[in-house]
């Protein structure tokens, strides 16, 4: 078995003396995996994310990350960098996007720990930017890519496997339980607790089928949560709020300025049907 190389005759952590060694040109890329909710990724990729471009800060965060390694990770060495770099390629089939970091140095030790961290921090920022509108997004994996340089060589990581088919694809919402007590209690006259009054005060069952007919609603129709609620003079958190589960019901007014803006009745947007 190899040896650690973090690790002294005595099993201790140590830094490695790397002073015999000489200097070659290094680089290494890293990859992450970032999945989002359908709204969240529309709005990453335009730009309307309510804290801002998502994608431009996450790259300063990368880069600013890849300089700073030395500082985060106890045993690695500080690098001069000659070059870090972030890029995002989007994969709208799973509404997901691949962050991918490189870092280049000519030095003694290599830059692996470097492109890592840049991958690892940028995922991280684009988590931040955008748990406002989907705490769920799933930073699914972070790994290295491709090292080239020094005395092991170059490396060169197998193609990611695919996600297994066995599980529900990332934007499938599992039934929430009761989002407010008032939901999960009987109502005066014996309605039932999960009953939820549409627009025009008639009875709806489920409110938590409304919610995907909505989500499927916008995305046939290519709405974004921000633009739409604008549009309609609705607040973008009444909507986010319903979609997210972190509302009940949609607000009936609310609802029908949205259904206008989006030059439809409310039922057909709710996926509602007539009785």
């Amino acid at each position: 078995m190899s040896k650690l190389s973090h690790l002294d005759k005595h099993g201790r952590a140590a830094m490695v003396d790397v002073s015999d060694k000489a200097d070659t040109e290094r680089e290494a890329r890293a990859e992450a995996l970032i999945v989002l909710s359908p709204e969240a990724y529309d709005l990453v990729l335009s730009g309307n994310a309510p804290k801002g471009d998502v994608l431009a800060t996450a790259r300063i965060a990368g880069i600013m990350a890849a300089k700073k390694t030395s500082e985060l990770i106890p045993l690695c060495h500080p690098l001069a960098l000659s070059h870090a770099g972030v890029e995002f390629t989007p994969l709208p089939e799973r509404h997901a996007i691949r962050i991918l970091a490189s870092a280049k140095t000519k030095g003694p030790t290599g830059v692996e720990m470097e492109a890592l961290t840049a991958a690892s921090v940028a995922a991280l920022t684009v988590y931040d930017m955008v748990k406002a509108v989907d705490r769920s997004a799933e930073i699914l994996s972070i790994r290295l890519v491709e090292k080239s340089g020094g005395k092991s060589g170059t490396f060169k990581a197998a193609p990611s496997s695919q996600p297994s088919k066995s599980k529900p694809p990332r934007n499938a919402r599992a039934t929430p339980r009761a989002l407010m007590p008032e939901v999960s209690a009987s109502r005066p006259g014996g309605v039932a607790a999960n009953f939820e009054k549409g627009a025009q005060g008639a009875p709806i069952k489920n409110p938590q089928g409304e919610r995907e007919q909505l989500r499927q609603f916008m995305i046939a129709r290519h709405l974004r949560v921000t633009q739409w609620a604008r549009s309609a003079n609705v607040a973008v958190n009444e909507l986010y709020g319903f979609l997210n589960n972190q509302s009940a019901r949609l607000d009936p007014a609310a609802a029908e300025r949205l259904a206008q803006a989006a030059r439809t009745s409310v039922d057909a947007m709710l996926g509602r049907t007539s009785r």
